[in-house]
Protein backbone atom coordinates (compact mmCIF):
# COMPACT_ATOMS: atom_id res chain seq x y z
CA UNK A 1 0.00 0.00 0.00
CA UNK A 2 2.89 2.14 0.75
CA UNK A 3 4.41 1.76 -2.50
CA UNK A 4 1.24 2.26 -4.14
CA UNK A 5 0.81 5.74 -2.53
CA UNK A 6 4.37 6.80 -3.54
CA UNK A 7 4.06 5.87 -7.09
CA UNK A 8 1.02 7.78 -7.26
CA UNK A 9 2.66 10.60 -5.77
CA UNK A 10 3.91 11.34 -9.23
CA UNK A 11 1.57 12.37 -11.29
CA UNK A 12 4.15 13.60 -14.25
CA UNK A 13 7.65 13.80 -15.14
CA UNK A 14 10.17 16.40 -16.71
CA UNK A 15 11.82 15.43 -19.77
CA UNK A 16 15.22 17.40 -19.80
CA UNK A 17 16.24 16.57 -23.39
CA UNK A 18 18.16 19.33 -24.81
CA UNK A 19 17.04 21.73 -22.70
CA UNK A 20 20.60 22.45 -21.11
CA UNK A 21 21.39 23.09 -24.59
CA UNK A 22 19.17 25.79 -26.17
CA UNK A 23 21.04 26.88 -29.15
CA UNK A 24 20.90 23.02 -30.78
CA UNK A 25 17.07 23.04 -30.15
CA UNK A 26 15.76 24.60 -32.81
CA UNK A 27 18.62 23.53 -35.38
CA UNK A 28 17.54 19.83 -34.13
CA UNK A 29 13.94 20.43 -34.64
CA UNK A 30 14.29 21.40 -38.43
CA UNK A 31 16.42 18.31 -38.75
CA UNK A 32 14.19 15.57 -36.91
CA UNK A 33 11.18 16.84 -38.19
CA UNK A 34 12.66 16.50 -41.81
CA UNK A 35 13.81 12.97 -40.62
CA UNK A 36 10.64 12.30 -40.08
CA UNK A 37 9.11 13.40 -42.64
CA UNK A 38 11.08 11.27 -44.81
CA UNK A 39 10.59 8.49 -42.81
CA UNK A 40 6.49 8.49 -43.22
CA UNK A 41 6.80 9.01 -47.16
CA UNK A 42 9.45 6.26 -47.53
CA UNK A 43 8.07 3.63 -45.54
CA UNK A 44 4.47 4.81 -46.59
CA UNK A 45 5.34 4.11 -50.36
CA UNK A 46 6.77 1.11 -49.17
CA UNK A 47 3.67 -0.30 -47.50
CA UNK A 48 1.78 0.91 -50.62
CA UNK A 49 3.62 -0.88 -53.10
CA UNK A 50 3.60 -4.33 -51.64
CA UNK A 51 0.26 -4.01 -51.42
CA UNK A 52 -0.61 -2.69 -54.64
CA UNK A 53 1.94 -4.78 -56.87
CA UNK A 54 1.03 -8.77 -57.12
CA UNK A 55 4.87 -9.00 -58.03
CA UNK A 56 5.45 -8.27 -54.48
CA UNK A 57 2.92 -10.48 -52.64
CA UNK A 58 5.58 -12.45 -51.49
CA UNK A 59 7.04 -13.77 -47.94
CA UNK A 60 10.34 -11.13 -48.26
CA UNK A 61 8.32 -8.23 -49.06
CA UNK A 62 5.30 -9.59 -46.84
CA UNK A 63 8.10 -9.03 -44.11
CA UNK A 64 9.29 -5.87 -45.73
CA UNK A 65 5.72 -4.28 -45.18
CA UNK A 66 5.58 -5.32 -41.85
CA UNK A 67 9.27 -3.55 -41.28
CA UNK A 68 8.11 -0.38 -42.49
CA UNK A 69 4.28 -0.15 -40.61
CA UNK A 70 6.66 -0.74 -37.52
CA UNK A 71 9.44 1.67 -38.12
CA UNK A 72 6.50 4.78 -38.70
CA UNK A 73 4.78 3.35 -35.16
CA UNK A 74 8.01 3.05 -33.59
CA UNK A 75 9.03 6.68 -34.29
CA UNK A 76 6.07 8.12 -33.81
CA UNK A 77 5.70 7.39 -30.46
CA UNK A 78 8.47 9.09 -29.82
CA UNK A 79 9.71 11.79 -32.57
CA UNK A 80 6.15 13.82 -32.01
CA UNK A 81 7.43 14.12 -28.37
CA UNK A 82 10.34 15.05 -28.90
CA UNK A 83 9.83 18.14 -31.80
CA UNK A 84 7.27 19.06 -28.64
CA UNK A 85 10.16 18.98 -26.32
CA UNK A 86 12.02 21.39 -28.51
CA UNK A 87 9.77 23.83 -28.71
CA UNK A 88 8.99 23.67 -25.21
CA UNK A 89 10.91 25.26 -22.33
CA UNK A 90 9.49 23.06 -19.60
CA UNK A 91 8.36 19.97 -21.04
CA UNK A 92 6.51 17.24 -18.95
CA UNK A 93 4.56 14.20 -19.52
CA UNK A 94 1.61 12.52 -17.06
CA UNK A 95 2.69 9.30 -15.55
CA UNK A 96 0.44 7.50 -17.73
CA UNK A 97 1.42 9.33 -21.17
CA UNK A 98 4.83 8.24 -19.83
CA UNK A 99 3.89 4.38 -19.56
CA UNK A 100 2.40 4.00 -23.07
CA UNK A 101 5.15 5.65 -24.60
CA UNK A 102 7.65 3.78 -23.04
CA UNK A 103 5.56 0.52 -23.37
CA UNK A 104 5.29 1.10 -27.58
CA UNK A 105 8.60 2.11 -27.43
CA UNK A 106 9.93 -1.00 -26.03
CA UNK A 107 7.33 -3.18 -27.98
CA UNK A 108 8.67 -1.74 -31.57
CA UNK A 109 11.91 -2.27 -30.46
CA UNK A 110 11.76 -5.45 -29.62
CA UNK A 111 9.52 -6.51 -32.55
CA UNK A 112 12.01 -5.26 -34.90
CA UNK A 113 14.84 -7.59 -33.41
CA UNK A 114 12.85 -10.31 -34.12
CA UNK A 115 11.30 -9.47 -37.69
CA UNK A 116 14.58 -9.10 -38.98
CA UNK A 117 15.89 -12.74 -37.65
CA UNK A 118 12.31 -14.06 -39.04
CA UNK A 119 13.94 -11.98 -42.67
CA UNK A 120 16.95 -13.68 -42.29
CA UNK A 121 15.93 -16.79 -42.19
CA UNK A 122 13.09 -16.16 -45.17
CA UNK A 123 16.76 -15.25 -47.38
CA UNK A 124 18.71 -18.67 -45.86
CA UNK A 125 15.71 -20.54 -47.30
CA UNK A 126 15.37 -18.81 -50.41
CA UNK A 127 18.92 -19.31 -51.45
CA UNK A 128 19.83 -22.48 -49.68
CA UNK A 129 17.14 -24.51 -50.45
CA UNK A 130 15.50 -22.96 -53.59
CA UNK A 131 13.53 -25.81 -54.79
CA UNK A 132 11.55 -26.07 -50.79
CA UNK A 133 11.18 -22.26 -50.54
CA UNK A 134 7.55 -22.68 -51.58
CA UNK A 135 6.73 -25.02 -49.16
CA UNK A 136 8.90 -24.00 -46.48
CA UNK A 137 7.58 -20.42 -46.92
CA UNK A 138 3.86 -20.44 -47.73
CA UNK A 139 1.03 -18.66 -46.54
CA UNK A 140 0.04 -20.39 -43.82
CA UNK A 141 4.44 -20.12 -42.19
CA UNK A 142 5.14 -16.57 -43.27
CA UNK A 143 1.98 -14.80 -41.87
CA UNK A 144 2.28 -16.05 -38.19
CA UNK A 145 5.69 -15.74 -38.02
CA UNK A 146 5.18 -11.92 -39.00
CA UNK A 147 2.71 -12.10 -36.12
CA UNK A 148 4.46 -14.09 -33.67
CA UNK A 149 7.17 -11.25 -33.90
CA UNK A 150 4.61 -8.77 -32.68
CA UNK A 151 3.14 -10.78 -30.27
CA UNK A 152 6.86 -11.61 -28.49
CA UNK A 153 7.66 -8.24 -28.84
CA UNK A 154 4.42 -6.45 -27.20
CA UNK A 155 4.70 -9.73 -24.52
CA UNK A 156 8.06 -8.72 -23.54
CA UNK A 157 7.12 -4.81 -22.82
CA UNK A 158 4.00 -6.09 -21.01
CA UNK A 159 6.56 -7.52 -18.69
CA UNK A 160 8.61 -4.59 -18.07
CA UNK A 161 6.30 -1.94 -18.22
CA UNK A 162 4.33 -3.77 -15.13
CA UNK A 163 7.79 -4.10 -13.17
CA UNK A 164 8.22 -0.72 -13.79
CA UNK A 165 4.81 0.99 -13.10
CA UNK A 166 5.17 -1.38 -9.53
CA UNK A 167 7.94 0.13 -8.49
CA UNK A 168 7.60 3.40 -5.88
CA UNK A 169 8.95 7.37 -6.82
CA UNK A 170 9.83 9.66 -4.22
CA UNK A 171 9.42 12.86 -6.40
CA UNK A 172 12.22 13.04 -8.27
CA UNK A 173 11.01 12.80 -11.48
CA UNK A 174 13.38 14.47 -13.92
CA UNK A 175 13.76 12.34 -16.91
CA UNK A 176 17.53 12.96 -18.20
CA UNK A 177 16.14 12.08 -21.45
CA UNK A 178 13.89 13.15 -25.06
CA UNK A 179 11.37 10.41 -23.78
CA UNK A 180 10.34 7.96 -21.43
CA UNK A 181 13.00 5.59 -22.35
CA UNK A 182 12.70 2.72 -19.69
CA UNK A 183 16.11 2.70 -18.46
CA UNK A 184 15.70 6.19 -17.74
CA UNK A 185 12.90 5.83 -15.86
CA UNK A 186 14.13 3.24 -13.54
CA UNK A 187 17.30 5.52 -12.55
CA UNK A 188 13.68 7.61 -10.77
CA UNK A 189 13.09 4.58 -8.96
CA UNK A 190 13.37 5.18 -5.04
CA UNK A 191 13.28 0.84 -4.46
CA UNK A 192 15.59 -1.90 -5.06
CA UNK A 193 15.48 -2.49 -8.95
CA UNK A 194 17.26 -6.03 -9.28
CA UNK A 195 14.76 -7.53 -10.52
CA UNK A 196 14.48 -5.31 -13.31
CA UNK A 197 18.09 -5.14 -14.27
CA UNK A 198 17.80 -9.01 -14.55
CA UNK A 199 14.76 -9.44 -16.08
CA UNK A 200 16.36 -6.59 -18.54
CA UNK A 201 18.98 -8.56 -19.14
CA UNK A 202 17.45 -11.88 -20.30
CA UNK A 203 15.27 -9.46 -22.20
CA UNK A 204 18.65 -8.38 -24.03
CA UNK A 205 20.03 -12.51 -24.36
CA UNK A 206 16.64 -12.93 -26.19
CA UNK A 207 16.24 -9.85 -28.55
CA UNK A 208 19.64 -8.97 -28.90
CA UNK A 209 22.25 -12.08 -28.42
CA UNK A 210 19.97 -14.81 -29.78
CA UNK A 211 18.48 -12.91 -33.02
CA UNK A 212 22.36 -11.78 -33.68
CA UNK A 213 23.64 -15.59 -33.38
CA UNK A 214 20.98 -16.85 -35.77
CA UNK A 215 21.29 -14.06 -38.15
CA UNK A 216 24.88 -14.74 -38.44
CA UNK A 217 24.93 -18.08 -38.74
CA UNK A 218 21.97 -17.59 -41.32
CA UNK A 219 24.89 -15.58 -43.35
CA UNK A 220 27.64 -17.97 -42.84
CA UNK A 221 25.46 -20.69 -44.81
CA UNK A 222 23.67 -17.87 -46.94
CA UNK A 223 27.33 -16.90 -48.21
CA UNK A 224 28.82 -20.40 -48.22
CA UNK A 225 25.99 -21.24 -50.82
CA UNK A 226 26.19 -17.84 -53.03
CA UNK A 227 30.21 -18.67 -53.22
CA UNK A 228 29.65 -22.39 -54.46
CA UNK A 229 27.23 -20.73 -57.53
CA UNK A 230 29.59 -21.30 -60.92
CA UNK A 231 29.24 -18.21 -62.70
CA UNK A 232 29.60 -14.34 -61.34
CA UNK A 233 26.66 -13.61 -62.40
CA UNK A 234 24.25 -15.82 -60.32
CA UNK A 235 26.71 -14.95 -57.11
CA UNK A 236 25.76 -11.30 -57.49
CA UNK A 237 22.31 -12.24 -58.44
CA UNK A 238 22.32 -14.58 -55.36
CA UNK A 239 23.55 -12.02 -53.34
CA UNK A 240 21.14 -8.96 -54.60
CA UNK A 241 18.15 -10.64 -53.16
CA UNK A 242 19.90 -10.68 -49.58
CA UNK A 243 22.25 -7.09 -49.79
CA UNK A 244 19.47 -4.93 -48.59
CA UNK A 245 18.40 -7.21 -45.40
CA UNK A 246 22.11 -7.18 -44.54
CA UNK A 247 22.93 -3.85 -44.46
CA UNK A 248 19.38 -3.13 -42.45
CA UNK A 249 21.01 -5.71 -39.99
CA UNK A 250 24.35 -4.18 -39.75
CA UNK A 251 23.25 -0.87 -39.08
CA UNK A 252 20.27 -1.44 -36.72
CA UNK A 253 22.33 -3.86 -34.59
CA UNK A 254 25.90 -1.88 -35.53
CA UNK A 255 24.77 1.08 -33.66
CA UNK A 256 22.65 -0.41 -30.96
CA UNK A 257 26.36 -2.04 -29.69
CA UNK A 258 27.67 1.12 -30.48
CA UNK A 259 25.56 2.90 -28.00
CA UNK A 260 25.03 0.53 -25.17
CA UNK A 261 28.67 -1.38 -25.56
CA UNK A 262 31.26 2.08 -25.57
CA UNK A 263 32.70 2.96 -21.95
CA UNK A 264 31.94 5.66 -19.60
CA UNK A 265 33.40 8.16 -18.78
CA UNK A 266 34.71 8.67 -15.04
CA UNK A 267 35.29 12.25 -15.39
CA UNK A 268 32.59 15.00 -14.60
CA UNK A 269 33.23 17.42 -17.80
CA UNK A 270 33.67 14.23 -20.03
CA UNK A 271 30.40 12.87 -18.17
CA UNK A 272 28.44 15.80 -18.97
CA UNK A 273 29.83 15.62 -22.57
CA UNK A 274 28.78 12.34 -23.12
CA UNK A 275 25.80 12.28 -21.53
CA UNK A 276 24.82 14.83 -24.30
CA UNK A 277 26.48 12.37 -26.86
CA UNK A 278 24.71 9.56 -25.60
CA UNK A 279 21.36 11.66 -26.27
CA UNK A 280 21.90 12.78 -29.48
CA UNK A 281 23.21 8.94 -30.45
CA UNK A 282 19.76 7.75 -28.70
CA UNK A 283 17.58 9.72 -30.66
CA UNK A 284 19.34 9.83 -34.24
CA UNK A 285 19.03 6.04 -34.20
CA UNK A 286 15.73 6.40 -33.12
CA UNK A 287 15.21 8.37 -36.55
CA UNK A 288 17.88 6.81 -38.87
CA UNK A 289 17.20 3.74 -38.87
CA UNK A 290 13.83 3.90 -39.83
CA UNK A 291 14.88 6.49 -42.50
CA UNK A 292 17.43 4.53 -44.22
CA UNK A 293 15.36 1.07 -44.81
CA UNK A 294 13.12 2.12 -47.01
CA UNK A 295 16.26 4.19 -49.10
CA UNK A 296 17.86 0.68 -48.83
CA UNK A 297 15.27 -1.10 -50.23
CA UNK A 298 14.87 0.89 -52.58
CA UNK A 299 18.08 1.32 -54.09
CA UNK A 300 18.98 -2.24 -54.05
CA UNK A 301 16.37 -4.32 -55.15
CA UNK A 302 15.07 -3.77 -58.80
CA UNK A 303 11.90 -5.45 -57.84
CA UNK A 304 10.66 -2.28 -55.16
CA UNK A 305 12.54 0.30 -57.75
CA UNK A 306 10.09 -0.98 -60.38
CA UNK A 307 6.88 -1.36 -58.34
CA UNK A 308 7.62 2.57 -57.50
CA UNK A 309 8.48 3.18 -60.74
CA UNK A 310 5.04 1.75 -62.12
CA UNK A 311 2.93 3.44 -59.28
CA UNK A 312 4.20 6.90 -60.09
CA UNK A 313 3.43 6.00 -63.75
CA UNK A 314 -0.20 4.75 -62.88
CA UNK A 315 -0.45 8.09 -61.31
CA UNK A 316 0.49 10.10 -63.79
CA UNK A 317 -1.33 8.51 -66.70
CA UNK A 318 -4.80 9.13 -64.35
CA UNK A 319 -3.43 12.08 -64.13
Amino acid sequence: MESANQTASVTEFILLGLSAHPALEKMFFVLILLMYLVILLGNGVLILVTILDSHLHTPMYFFLGNLSFLDICYTTSSVPLVLDGFLTPRQTISFSACVVQMFLSFAMAGTECVLLSMMAFDRYVAICNPLRYPMVMSKAAYVPMASSSWAIGGAASVVHTILTIQLPFCGDNIINHFTCEILAVLKLACADISINVISMGVTNVIFLGAPVLFISFSYVFIITTILRVPSAEGRKKAFSTCSAHLTVVVIFYGTLFFMYGKPKSKDPLGADKQDLSDKLISLFYGVVTPMLNPIIYSLRNKDVKAAVSNLVNQKHFTQ
